[in-house]
């Protein structure tokens, strides 16, 4: 069995994984926007890694403040 704070580090490990995906998709998009060739789009593109990265910091905020302190 898992115990609370062996899941709750899963969580945010898995949360600061997404960012990092997001964050290296960003720099691509910003050093070699017209390699990208499957996003015509690069503001768009950019702009959904960006909602990734909002979303997972939101995901290691509440995972912090509502479960991470108790075992």
């Amino acid at each position: 069995m898992f115990s609370r704070s062996t899941i709750t580090t899963a969580l945010i490990a898995d949360a600061v994984g997404n960012i990092a995906k997001a964050k290296a998709n960003v720099e691509i998009y910003l050093n070699y926007p017209v390699g990208i060739g499957e996003h015509p789009d690069v503001l768009a593109a950019i702009q959904s890694q960006v909602d990734i990265i909002a979303h997972e910091e939101e995901r290691i905020s509440v995972l912090t403040k509502h479960f991470n302190d108790k075992e």
